[in-house]
């Protein structure tokens, strides 16, 4: 999917190069017909460039917009899965340890540095 979205790109930005060569080569008025028939709108090549370069533009951002929100949006579930397993492992973590005898937490707890070793 991303292969053909930077085709695309490329392929915008060649006909980009066209329309920058031809607008330097042709100085003259572009006519755009309105639509419904409503007339027509005078433009110099420049401009004319410069609006079909936006619109180039809008049409890139929204091919890429769509990929873009469906990743945000699945690392934010993925982040809020890890975060209802971590409090699952937790809770578990910390009901096993409740329920341990008291003397097999004594036994497996370091010594403190002032008591003797038994041997």
């Amino acid at each position: 999917m991303r292969l053909i979205s930077f085709i695309q790109v490329l392929l915008l930005l060649a006909v980009l190069a066209y329309l920058i060569l031809f607008t330097l080569e042709n100085p003259a008025l572009v006519r755009l017909p309105l639509p419904f028939g409503r007339g027509e709108l005078s433009l110099s090549v420049g401009m004319t460039v410069t609006l079909f370069a936006l619109i180039g533009a809008v049409y890139t951002a929204l091919l890429l917009l769509p990929p873009v929100w469906q990743e945000r949006l699945r690392r934010r579930r993925e982040r809020r899965e890890r975060r209802v397993v971590e409090e699952r492992l937790t809770a578990t973590l910390q009901a096993r340890l409740g329920a341990m005898p008291a003397a097999v937490l004594a036994t497996s707890s370091a010594p403190v540095s002032g008591e003797e070793q038994p041997s």
